[in-house]
């Protein structure tokens, strides 16, 4: 077989046999394939698209090109999370420690910024000390100790996808549902997971912006878990504004901790609290999606999820002091405030605009090697259907760049749209996938 004419084959529109789709992985990670071609292959892919089948041969070749992790020896039904990616969504910082407080282990493998949006490793490597690259050795250690871990991909774990994620990341062929589709399954596949909830993101500040792509790539995920014998759920969720109010690497890992600690952020709270309640029932520690929202609301109130996750930070090498003492972390060098121009009501925001600039302030990457200042980011003042004053601030931005303060300041203030009528905020979970069927969540 020659490359060239896989890519060929994939250009015109042609279906690919799970030998070409091998064939091309397998080159590509042994170094006989070019990065030049895969980005080739990779925008054939997503101007032309994958079947299922293709999707799921793209998925199996990924999951074993690397090692497939047992966690059978754990006691329990082992459950994770995956969400399509948001701004500000640090739900996975929340989530994971409630769960685990619910007695249900979660073996987590999380990727890195990717476009306008922040990665759950990125965050809790803003935590001085944290560890994510455990092996997976120290990986089956650490859940099987404290009922949770948080990690990114090893060398064993699906090596073809960690290659091929950071190459889409800087060709702009993110937006694929195969390529999303076999990027998340296989890691998921090859975690040691039993069950899986899914929160694939729909809007302004989404990969996949119109809801019916989103509803297309819930129901691809879905269903490859599902041949692979996993429980699966999906929920298709809101991302026209941001995840609850700070936007950026550490500022997002505060947020987190007062969530933990109690502190009502009601859009990232009622998702987290939707998302743990499915985690719990399919962990087979509640009987349905409602008694599971019981239990994560009792484990926040009573402390056990904070305390769970002090645990993790200190497991994983993390200076816990900076969780319980935030106001020690170093901070940026500016803090401009963007005030508003009109009186009225906050209609609408451009929640990718808002990634942009954070990525711009320094909290995202433009290139592979790029490097995070965890210290960077976005506090939003005002969310959809507040009321604003002229002169009153919509946000907060921070950064050690000086270079940026002007065009970040206008930039942001033109993703707020003011309006004098009162919007209707957007629904916040829209849409459920399971066994059962489809069905608008109530």
């Amino acid at each position: 077989m020659l490359p060239a004419e896989i890519i060929r084959k994939k250009r015109d529109g042609r279906k690919l046999t799970k030998d070409e789709i091998s064939f091309f992985v397998n080159g590509y990670i042994k170094g006989t394939i070019p990065d030049y071609q895969m980005s080739a292959f990779l925008m054939a892919v997503y101007f032309q698209g994958m079947d299922f089948e293709e999707t799921t041969h793209l998925t199996e070749v990924m999951l074993h090109s690397g090692e497939i992790v047992d966690l059978s020896d754990i006691p329990g039904v082992k459950v994770d999370k995956h969400s399509t990616g948001g701004v500000g969504d640090k739900i996975s910082l929340i989530l994971a420690p409630i769960v685990a407080s619910a007695g249900v282990p979660v073996p987590m493998i999380s990727g890195r910024g990717l476009g306008h949006t922040g990665g759950t490793l990125d965050k809790l490597e803003s935590i001085p000390g944290f560890k994510t690259n455990l092996s997976i050795i120290e990986y089956k250690k650490v859940i099987s100790e404290i009922g949770l871990v948080m990690i990114g991909q090893t060398q064993e774990i699906a090596p073809a996808d960690k290659k091929i994620y950071a190459l889409r990341d800087v060709t702009a062929t993110v937006e694929s549902i195969p390529l999303i589709s076999a990027s998340i399954m296989s890691k998921k596949l090859a975690e040691g997971i039993d069950a899986l909830v899914l929160d694939v993101k729909t809007g302004n500040g989404a990969f996949m912006r119109e809801y019916e792509k989103a509803f297309e790539l819930a129901q691809t995920l879905f269903t490859i878990g599902k041949n692979f014998g996993k429980k699966v759920i999906a929920f298709i969720t809101d991302m026209n504004q941001p995840l609850g109010y700070a936007v950026g690497n550490w500022l997002e890992v505060i947020e987190s901790v007062q969530c933990l600690r109690g502190f009502e952020v009601p859009d990232l709270m009622e998702l987290t609290y939707t998302l743990a309640g499915a985690m719990i029932m399919l962990g087979e520690k509640a009987r349905s999606i409602e008694d599971g929202i019981k239990i994560a609301k009792k484990v926040i109130y009573s402390g056990e999820a904070y305390e769970k996750f002090l645990q993790l930070v200190e497991r994983q090498g993390g200076d816990v002091s900076f969780i319980e003492n935030p106001e020690k972390y170093p901070l940026p060098k500016h803090s401009i405030e963007v005030k508003s121009m009109f009186d009225g009501y906050v209609y609408s925001i451009d929640t990718l605009e808002i990634g942009l600039v954070s990525v711009m302030l320094g909290a995202g990457r433009t290139k592979v090697d790029d490097l995070i200042d965890p210290k960077a980011g976005i506090v939003l003042k005002k969310k959809i259907g507040d009321e604003v004053q002229t002169g009153e601030p919509l946000a907060v931005f921070y950064t050690d760049k000086d270079d940026v303060i002007k065009t970040a300041k206008e930039r942001l203030l033109k993703a707020f749209k003011i309006n004098p009528e009162k919007p209707i905020p957007p629904k916040l979970v829209k849409t459920m996938i399971d066994l059962e069927g489809i069905k608008e969540w109530k």
